[in-house]
């Protein structure tokens, strides 16, 4: 039976490809049987990817950043087993992913749960040979310190990117403990300082709650990070993130981080650093649906950990989060591979 495992002989053309790297229909296989994959897609590995899929999800089961509460090393898996869960079409934007894109799952990046340093460059390593595969990256961690290696990756070959960072933190911290500057609090203050992340072309939308520090705040505004907190949010409404956060990147390369914690507890629980007074799940919808269209080359969504939420509801949510952003990745790839054929035939 084809269940998630890649055919053996390589598709000659996109429409094969596309046949070849679909889900596994619930109407052959129950959603509740099978292997796991993300969204039920073949498994691929990854050195096989280039030249042969347009999107790679991938696992960082990684927590060895972590600050607070850790469980997100287990993160991936569960939400590989929500992502059954998932269907072949939005119904919120009928963009049918499979239908744009050859997609599979890649497994996990090969972490080393007991060196950050290391850690990071296996990521690095990876995410690097998929991009300069032509294919784009869609990661699920992990804490958030995941992100920095991919920027690093992505900007190595095209220059430094624009960034939507969906969160509840601005995870712009210097150090934490006595000068510890790898956390999931620091991720993108290393990636601005190594020139990979354009802090101009960046927008934060839902930070809340406390800080160590009101230089963290203070820094990421010198930097020309636009912050658009949840106080704002609550007063001009998502369709107004949206459409700032969208003149904030413009059609620039960007990528797209969605961190669990942006949703309030109350429908997320299962994550190492919650805030109340967050998005409901219907708002996280709305919002990140508001991103098609833009020059999008990779995202991730991070932090649910399994341990702190049994229901496994945490993990539905990221995986559905998941799921919108992969039809962003999507819609955004075929747009570009439409506009560089107009260009070719001009």
């Amino acid at each position: 039976m084809a269940q998630n495992l890649k055919m053996k002989s390589k598709p000659a053309s996109r429409e094969q490809r596309l046949e070849t790297y679909q889900p596994l229909s619930g109407m052959v296989v129950p959603r509740f049987a099978g292997i796991s994959t993300f969204m039920r897609l073949p498994y691929l590995a990854p050195t096989e990817a280039p030249g042969e899929i347009d999107i790679a999800i991938l696992g960082i089961p990684f927590d060895g950043a972590t600050t607070n509460r850790p469980g997100t090393r287990l993160g991936p898996r569960q939400v590989r087993e929500a992502s059954s869960l998932m269907r072949m079409v939005n119904y919120g934007t009928l963009v049918a992913p499979y239908d744009l894109c050859a997609c599979a799952d890649v497994g996990d990046v090969p972490v080393n749960p007991i060196d950050v340093q290391d850690t990071l460059r296996r990521i690095e390593a990876e995410i690097s040979y998929l991009h300069q595969g032509g294919v784009t990256p869609l990661s699920i961690g992990g804490d958030h310190i995941v992100s920095y290696p991919i920027l690093r990756a992505l900007a190595a070959k095209s220059g430094p990117v624009g960034m939507i960072h969906v969160d509840a933190h601005s995870d712009t911290g210097d150090t934490y403990f006595g000068g510890q500057k790898l956390t999931h609090g620091t991720p993108f203050r290393r990636a601005i300082e190594d020139g990979v992340l354009d802090p101009k072309r960046m927008v934060q939308i839902g930070i809340r709650g406390h800080m160590y520090s009101a230089d963290e705040r203070e820094w990421a505004l010198d930097q020309g990070i636009r912050i658009i907190d949840m106080e704002e949010v609550a007063e001009k409404g998502i369709p107004y993130a949206i459409a700032e956060a969208r003149r904030v990147v413009g059609l620039e390369q960007t990528y797209f981080t969605f961190d669990i914690d942006s949703i309030d507890p109350a429908f997320a629980p299962g994550t190492g650093t919650p805030e109340i007074g967050g998005f409901t799940s219907r708002e996280a919808l709305q919002l990140v649906r508001g991103f098609r269209h833009l020059n999008l080359v990779g995202a991730d969504m991070v932090e649910v950990s399994p341990p702190l939420d049994q229901s496994g509801g945490t993990a539905l949510v990221g995986a559905s989060i998941a799921f919108e952003l992969l039809c962003l990745l999507a819609e955004a790839r075929a747009e570009r591979a439409a506009r560089e054929t107009r260009l070719n035939v001009v």
